[in-house]
């Protein structure tokens, strides 16, 4: 089985889902009949580590070591044959092909325990009445979470599940301390990886290997892959890109990474790697290669063919997800986060519903950089074509949509055609907490599947959230989560805390905005972050705009972007890390949320000047927009049973229609005059979403007055006609 192109992703990413770079390009090269293999190296060393051999491996060289061990590490070593013994099991259960040992894991004595079990939260508490699936799920990653600490502390500092050597890779200005670990002799990890490696490459045969590093954590990993491809496939070109160069790279000057790698391109991938391969197989001159840097003559040189162009969302093919080990995918939950949870736990198809993003202002975004700044939205059809064809292709119904921020006109335009194809598909994706989001347009989104969203409030000020240019406040995030939650979408915020010029007040004001949001329920899970100066945001280019200094330069011969910054006018921000997280880790559960804000600080912090029913009164504002004439009426019910009779009062007599619907939980009526009726029936079958045309409310009153009705309004925003929105007739 050979191929043109070997696609690597290096390990770790995700255990429980194969990340999406490597399947976009084998779904592009598929277009060009370019023939690929693609392997995720992350799940394939993950199992052959965790599997029965691979920990007699392990205990076999920690007992060959003469070395002290910390308490920890010899209870793990003590109980080594239990570990032995139940690793495939517990392996096999987290790929969820023996959900029966949930009962036996949840009884606690058959897994072996160590220090990761001291930090376990009440499970009933954590979990609640989710059951043993769950409270299993999670006391087998604490389990492997135990075996992760005593690799990292017996034979590989630098081990992690979803981050490995990250602390080598992160902002690291210089190659130097990356490139000594090189040369020092392999890991454990590095062994068990290269062994993989050595089977894969003898087996397909490349011309060519391109090596997707998306973060700081698969770098060092990358590296080993091509030294050792270099040293035994010299006549193998090797490649490498993804978000790691994407935003580190840029400015790379030092030669020695190309000891490791041919070539390294930036941004989309496509037009790239196509052009590389034409110009390892000869027919293609250097100087015509895209977005890419090379070694020439000892020097690093970059060249970008400006007469080659990016090719359009609708010609790069439908992600190809084969030669993945998707039946061996492991779901972890290794925290009670809802969201987090969503990460880990569970096999999600990744997609992009547009490239770049449609807002593109946020100060602290990377929105000088092309993969953020050029917005290019994919048509909803194709989208769907392409959900269709994967589903075939991997059994699984659910979706990830990673974009930046999801354009809501899209999310209703596929939302649409979902319904109307009748796909039932689960999933989610991130968002703007813009006012786009009515209640109408939630209720659409769930019924096509979606199950929750996630979006940045980042800091919960008016006066931050201006600086940010997020373009929203705080009360219409307040609104929007609320129209979400009350169609059933479960809501995820990305908190802020350290934003330029941000004082203690505002830290604490934004954390009581925050408890508020939990107490009025419209709110179900959500993480603080510390900002991050980035070398392509608008607060990394101009510091002096947002009152801030950087104290480091991010200039150095390798990775460049996060930047180290003085902030005189602010708070002290790492102060209030743990308090922040302590406080919503309680929110989350329900617990602590009359409670004043001074309880989650050992130093005084000022009061909140935030009024105790700001949230609250924001939700009571007077939410009645008046449709727009271009809004599209839309009825997701069925056709309902029609009737007419005549009512009778007091010697008087009317002509009245009955609409009797079903829905899938109850039964309900209404009735309208007679001459409504006819009308209204016939205006029902045409705003079906079976329908392929879409009505405007401007073509609905057009058809009402065609009919020789009169006065529309009175009619359609009264009842009966207007209590039908809750079973589904939406104005979007």
């Amino acid at each position: 089985m050979s191929a043109s192109v070997f696609l690597i992703t290096p390990p770790f990413t995700q255990l429980n889902t194969p990340y999406p770079a490597t399947a976009y390009l084998k779904g592009f090269l598929n277009t060009k009949n370019i023939s690929s293999f693609q392997a995720d190296l992350g799940i394939e060393v993950t199992l052959a580590l965790f599997s029965k051999k691979g920990l007699e491996q392990l205990f076999a060289l920690i007992n060959s070591q003469e070395k002290t061990l910390s308490d920890n590490a010899a209870r793990i070593v003590s109980l080594q044959e239990d570990y032995i013994y139940t690793v495939d099991d517990v392996i096999q259960f987290l790929q969820g092909r023996n959900p029966t040992l949930a009962h036996r894991i949840c009884k606690r004595d058959l897994l072996p325990e160590a220090s990761r079990f001291e930090q376990l939260e009440d499970l009933t508490w954590a979990f609640g009445s989710m059951g043993n699936q769950d409270k299993a799920k999670h006391l087998a990653t604490m389990y492997l979470e135990d075996l992760s600490d005593l690799i990292m502390e017996c034979v590989d500092e630098h081990f992690g599940f979803s981050r490995y050597a990250e602390r080598l890779a992160r902002s690291a200005n210089s190659f130097d301390e990356l490139y000594e670990a090189l040369q020092q002799e392999y890991t454990f990890i590095d062994q068990i990886l290269i062994n993989i490696l050595q089977a894969r490459m003898e087996t397909v045969q490349p011309k060519m290997v391109a090596i997707s590093v998306p973060f700081p954590g698969n770098l060092y990993t990358s590296l080993r892959c091509g030294q050792w491809i270099k040293a035994h496939y010299p006549n193998v070109k090797i490649a490498m890109g993804g978000g790691f160069a994407n935003t580190e790279l840029r400015s790379l000057s030092d030669p020695r990474v190309f000891e490791f790698y041919d070539f390294i391109t930036l941004d989309d991938g496509e037009a790239p790697v196509e052009n590389l391969i034409a110009h390892v197989e000869g027919k293609k001159d250097i100087t015509e290669l895209k977005r890419t840097f090379t070694l020439v003559d000892g020097v690093v040189t970059y060249f970008n063919n400006k007469a080659c162009t990016d090719y359009k969302q609708g010609q790069v093919g439908t992600p190809d997800y084969s030669d993945f080990l998707l039946d061996q995918y492991i779901s972890a939950i290794e925290v009670v986060n809802p969201m987090h949870r969503m990460w880990s736990d569970g096999r999600w198809n990744k997609l992009t519903m547009a490239h770049g993003c449609y807002w593109g202002k946020c100060t602290f975004c990377d929105i000088s950089l092309d993969y953020i700044r050029l917005y290019e939205p994919i048509a909803a059809s194709l989208l769907c074509d392409r959900m269709e064809e994967i589903v075939k292709q991997t059994g699984q119904n659910g979706f990830h949509f990673v974009d930046e921020a999801a354009p809501p006109a899209l999310m209703r335009a596929l939302a649409l055609e979902i319904l109307k194809r009748k796909l039932t598909v689960s999933w989610w994706t991130n968002v703007r907490f813009e006012k786009s989001f009515t209640r109408d347009l939630c209720f659409l989104l769930k019924a096509s599947g979606c199950i929750a969203i996630s979006g940045g409030l980042e800091v919960a000020s008016d006066r931050l959230l201006e600086m940010i240019q997020k373009g929203i406040t705080v009360s219409q995030v307040a609104q929007v989560n609320r129209n979400f939650t009350e169609a059933g979408i479960m809501v995820h915020a990305y908190l802020m805390y350290g934003f330029p010029t941000q004082t203690a007040q505002e830290t604490i004001d934004s954390l009581e905005m925050v408890r508020q949001m939990f107490k009025a329920g419209i709110l179900q899970s959500a993480f603080w972050h510390l900002f991050t100066m980035t070398a392509h945001s608008p607060v990394g280019l101009n510091p002096e705009k947002f009152m801030v200094k950087k104290e480091t330069e991010a200039i150095g011969t390798f990775a460049n972007n996060d930047i180290v910054h003085i902030d005189e006018t602010g708070a002290e921000h790492e102060l209030f890390s743990f308090g922040l997280k302590k406080s919503l880790l309680n929110f989350m559960h329900g617990i602590c949320l009359d409670d004043p804000l001074q309880k989650w600080f050992e130093f005084k912090v000022p009061k909140t000047k935030i009024p105790p029913d700001y949230i609250e009164n924001a939700l009571l504002e007077d939410q009645f927009v008046t449709p727009k004439p271009t809004a599209k009426i839309v009825w997701l019910g069925r056709k309902p049973a029609v009737e007419n009779f005549t009512k009778s009062k007091k010697g008087n007599h009317w002509e009245m229609t009955s609409f009797t619907f079903q829905d899938k939980k109850e039964k309900y009526a209404i009735s309208v005059n007679q001459s409504h009726g006819q009308w209204f029936a016939g205006m029902l079958e045409k705003l079906s979403i079976t329908n392929p045309k879409t009505y405007t409310l401007q073509e609905v009153m057009e058809s009402y007055e065609a009919a020789g009705l009169e006065d529309f309004e009175l009619f359609w925003d009264n009842k009966p006609v207007n209590s039908l929105y809750k079973y589904g007739l939406l104005k979007l």
